[in-house]
């Protein structure tokens, strides 16, 4: 299993601290970086642009994978980011990953005057954006006539920067639509926060999908970004979820003790331990079949969890 990192650039990032983060992640060695797509969740806050964030990684990495978990359909137009996939595809080598979803966060929507259309309607532009990106990648010119959008004879230059690329992630856990819109179209998975039992659950709903599609199952990398509390010792985590309810805290609000937000956390799914507990679970998750998980790097201004997760998690679960 390897261990990456994923950043919520809705919550605070700034320029400096992005640029720090990627070139502290490729000298730990994590194989991918990934971050949000979002103008904000909650509070609003400092927030980079996802896709110029993904220009500066291709220029300040050489080997780390990265892309959005996830891009929501209803923020642009399937032909811009496309287009925009392709180039930060071939100015990072081929290291960029499309990640794309149908968009959940309303209040952004509403305050930014973007259209929320009912979440059918946002799953079937999801579809069609999948192949009007598709169809923009392949040699030539696309053509494409759908319901919300369309191409007549676009010729998409520059092309990624070989075939089959950039390879689509498609991000969530509903068991109607989007397993299997992974079964028809992604060449990743990428779930969150979910309990070993939960996520085999996930996993039998989507081969059964995969079978209806006539598709291995094993075609389909699977990945799962993570909120994780973890450290080596008790003291640790007491530190972590500290930090933690100081950032989400509400005005007004009980405030609940560590150990009582910790189990919160944990029967939601989220990653919650000392090392031998978090490496057992991670350990559970690969039984079946996950390949990478990516913890959240939530306090931008500490490096203290990235260095302990390349140093004692992720050479325990290498190789399991």
């Amino acid at each position: 299993m390897d261990i990456g990192l994923m950043v919520e650039g809705q919550n605070g990032l700034t320029w400096e601290r992005w640029r720090h983060i990627l070139q502290l992640a490729e000298r730990l060695g994590f194989p991918t970086v990934f971050r949000s797509d979002h103008y904000f969740i909650g509070q609003q806050q400092d927030s980079l642009d996802a896709y110029l964030s993904f220009v500066m990684a291709a220029s300040e990495t050489s080997s780390i994978r990265f892309g959005p978990l996830v891009s929501p359909v209803t923020f642009r137009s399937p032909v811009d980011v496309a287009r925009m996939a392709a180039q930060v595809d071939v100015l990072s080598g081929g290291r960029f990953v499309m990640g794309m979803g149908a968009g959940w966060n309303e209040p952004e929507h509403v305050a930014y005057g973007i259209p929320f259309p009912p979440v059918r309607e946002r799953f079937d532009r999801l579809e069609e954006a999948i192949h009007v990106a598709k169809a923009l990648w392949e040699p030539g010119p696309a053509t494409y006539e759908g319901r919300y959008y369309r191409l007549d004879g676009a010729e998409c230059l520059p092309k990624p920067s070989s075939p089959g690329r950039p390879p689509i992630l498609i991000g969530g856990g509903g068991e109607k639509r989007t397993l299997k819109l992974v079964a028809k179209y992604a060449d990743e998975w990428n779930c969150v926060n979910l309990s070993p039992d939960a996520y085999a659950a996930k996993v039998a709903v989507l081969e059964r999908h995969c079978e209806a599609e006539g598709r291995d199952p094993a075609t389909i990398r699977r990945s799962m970004m993570a909120f994780g509390i973890v450290g080596p010792t008790e003291r640790d985590l007491d530190h972590a979820t500290a930090v933690l309810q100081g950032m989400f805290a509400r005005p007004g609000a009980a405030a609940a003790s560590p150990a009582e937000f910790r189990e919160g956390l944990r029967a939601r799914g989220m990653l919650v331990g000392t090392t031998d507990q978090v490496v057992d679970t991670l350990g559970q998750l690969a039984g079946h079949g996950l390949q990478e998980v990516q913890f959240q790097h939530f306090n931008f201004d500490d490096d203290a969890v990235p260095e302990y997760l390349a140093a004692e998690v992720a050479p325990r679960v290498r190789g399991v």
